[in-house]
């Protein structure tokens, strides 16, 4: 492979080109050398020993087996070192509740695929409401966003012969009744796929009939990013919500019957609404003004869905945004509306009933990560009982049951202690990016600083994500306990303070996101944390951006860095796999006016020779559909060719992740913290 510098001027002009192929013969004989390399420099004892341990706490027993209500019945997908692939078991409430739980184990994974041949994954199920019989299986070939979809009996564990099947595309199905689907799916070829690779169409599906012979009853524009639908089943006429989405921040939503006439509702493209029988809920991203009244950007809007259609406008104002006070999440739970916001980065949750009056509610912790969420699975099922997950990073996590009513919730099951969080506090802090915008970031670490502290810095910044303070049992063991200090970044880009956040690190923002992070790494030194040379970072696929900016950006403030599953090359971004569904965050790259901006985070052109770049180890995946792996295969490439410390690690599984099961993970995840490790001298 010839070795020259690209020219700017013209991108595609690319010496690394072929290292776009997936599955190329050059290519993969580069992968495989590039892996030999690295395992053999970074790949002995210790690293085996870390993966070891990590990978013995993935498969511990007694972690907690999270579980949703089907028809009664408790399921649980499980993986552990005899069921590397899982397990999908049911119980009882009352079984689950004791300590040693009795499981029916519903499919065995890893004895389908050693059956059938195939490298299966379990990518989830559809179940239709009411009935835990008959579902839709997801199954993907080795962690890939494109899945199989094949119809199963759960009361006799198997397969329905002759059942709805569809072969291996992005897409899934939405049950109408037992006979009937609505299938969302890019199988089919070009005339149902967008151009990112998602479905462009609903059809209707008859039992009995090939998928082919599926009826399209709504049809969106190629150019669009895709078309989702769900089912209102707890209302009497059955609606359908179609979900057009222009990008991934709009949308324009249709209702009707499935087959019937559909009716776009009357809303800004830019919203998040929500259905529950006659409730509706609207949050828009932009301030909206409608019949007289103007309602705030992110503020949540509650109206009756049935006035709604007959033309009412007259909206209840349940939830109204402040400076760093933002919605994070909403949901409706048995014609209860439950909110999650923070404010100030503290957790606050609220209920309201049917009229939007508030209800009591449980008193949760402000701090940490805390998520609520239907202990049923299936909306419609529900009769208000919750299930509340509460942990933070030195505490693991516990699981209670919060019966319909009540604000008492009752632990279930509790997580033990994974490492030894003796001496370590948790603080918050802030530093002040280059335009003078305040970051808060979360610093996990021994409560006496020697300033000289080998320090992980992680964060993302992208899509409205809110970054959480969680346990994380990989950093505690293999970081934490041995000395170190973890910083958990909340980058603008991201959702901890709404939208505003998140539009001011998009786009043109983009690189203002990537400023916020090497602020905090700055802020650590001139507050006596550490140095720049014991600082590692790592981050992944928006966060791997991230992180490849850091080294062609912010060089000098990093020891090592560890790059995964990584956009770099923002050229041709939209040209790889999904990269054309991202230009509302990232920007389009054939507009003149957007280049401008986008060249200044394009990592793979900014790299040059003769800079003073810190280590890196750069890992993608081959069976990663959504982020291509030639992002990370042609940074590596042209790193090395500058003569740069640059190392590459690529699996053939594991899709849009650090891996299929918990021997892969472990072993992702201990050779990046061992890379680091060996970067900054810890």
């Amino acid at each position: 492979m010839t070795l020259s510098k690209p020219n700017l001027a013209a991108p595609d002009d690319d010496p690394f080109l072929e290292l776009e192929e997936v599955s190329g013969a050059r290519a993969l004989n580069w992968v495989a050398a590039q892996n030999r390399n690295t395992l053999a420099m970074f790949g002995g004892s210790r690293i085996a020993a870390d993966a070891a341990a990590l990978k013995a706490i993935l498969d511990r027993p007694d972690r907690i087996p999270f579980v949703r209500r089907r028809n009664g019945k408790l399921y649980n997908f499980w993986q552990d070192e005899k069921n590397p692939r899982g397990l999908i078991r049911r119980t009882t409430l009352e079984s689950y509740a004791t300590e040693t739980p009795r499981w029916d184990v519903v499919l065995d994974i890893d004895a389908l695929a050693k059956a059938e041949g195939e490298d299966w994954v379990y990518a989830g199920a559809a179940s239709l409401p009411g009935d835990d019989t008959h579902v839709i299986l997801s199954l993907s070939r080795g962690g890939s966003d494109a899945v199989v979809l094949r119809e199963f009996n759960r009361e006799i564990g198997k397969f329905v012969e002759g059942g709805f099947e569809v072969p291996e595309a992005k897409g899934s199905v939405v049950w109408i009744d037992r006979n009937t689907l609505l299938l969302t799916s890019a199988i089919g070829g070009d005339e149902f796929m967008t151009v990112a690779g998602y479905s462009r169409t609903v059809r209707l599906w008859q039992r009995g009939k090939p998928w082919e012979a599926a009826k399209t009853i709504l049809e969106i524009d190629r150019n669009h990013m895709g078309v989702w639908c769900g089912i209102d089943h707890r209302h009497p006429e059955k609606p359908v919500y179609i979900l057009d989405h222009s990008d991934f921040f709009n949308v324009v939503v249709h209702t009707g019957q499935a087959g019937g006439e559909l009716r776009q509702l009357d809303l800004p493209t830019g919203v998040s609404v929500e259905f529950d029988n006659d409730l509706m809920t609207v949050k828009p991203r932009e301030a909206w003004s409608v019949e007289g009244k103007s309602y705030a950007a992110d503020s949540l809007l509650a109206i009756s869905r049935s006035a709604f259609l007959d033309g009412n406008r007259e909206f209840t104002t349940v939830f109204e945004p402040a400076a760093r006070k933002a919605l994070q999440s909403f949901a409706f739970v048995n014609g209860k509306l439950l909110l999650h916001y923070k404010d100030n980065l503290e957790n606050r949750f609220e209920a309201y009933d049917d009229s939007w009056r508030r209800l009591p509610f449980p008193e949760l912790p402000g701090t940490g990560s805390v998520s609520v969420m239907p202990f049923d699975a299936e909306p419609s099922d529900s009769n208000g009982d919750l299930l509340i997950s509460i942990n933070d990073p030195v505490t693991p996590p516990t699981l209670s049951f919060c019966a319909e009513g009540s604000t008492s919730p009752q632990v279930l099951k509790r997580t033990p202690s994974f490492f030894d969080a003796t001496g370590l506090e948790v603080t918050r802090h802030e530093a002040v990016s280059p335009d003078g915008e305040r970051i808060p970031y979360v610093q996990i670490g021994p409560e006496d600083m020697s300033g000289n502290a080998p320090v992980h810095m992680t964060g993302y910044g992208g899509f409205g994500l809110s970054e959480e303070a969680t346990y994380n049992a990989a950093m505690g063991k293999l970081w934490l306990e041995q000395g170190g200090t973890c910083v958990i970044a909340h980058i603008r880009g991201g959702g901890e303070f709404g939208t505003p956040w998140h539009d001011a690190g998009r786009l043109a923002g983009k690189a203002k996101s990537h400023d916020d992070f090497a602020a905090i790494a700055e802020d650590l030194v001139k507050r006596g944390v550490t140095v720049p040379k014991r600082i590692a970072a790592e981050g992944g696929s928006n966060g791997g951006l991230l992180i490849a900016n850091m080294l062609v950006r912010y060089p000098e403030r990093f020891g090592a860095l560890f790059c995964t599953i990584p956009l770099t090359d923002m050229r041709r971004y939209t040209k790889l796999l999904a990269g054309a569904s991202w230009m509302a965050e990232y920007g389009d790259p054939e507009k003149v006016e957007d280049w401008a901006f986008m060249e200044k985070f394009s990592a793979y052109h900014l790299a040059e020779p003769g800079m003073p770049y810190p280590p890196i180890l750069i890992a993608s995946s081959k069976a990663d559909d959504r982020v291509h792996p030639g992002h990370g295969r042609k940074l590596t490439a042209k790193l090395q060719a500058m003569g740069y410390p640059t190392y590459y690690y690529e699996p053939a599984t594991g899709g849009h992740s650090y891996g299929k099961d918990s021997t892969e993970k472990a072993e992702f995840i201990a050779l990046g913290l061992d890379f680091l490790k060996a970067g900054i001298g810890f």
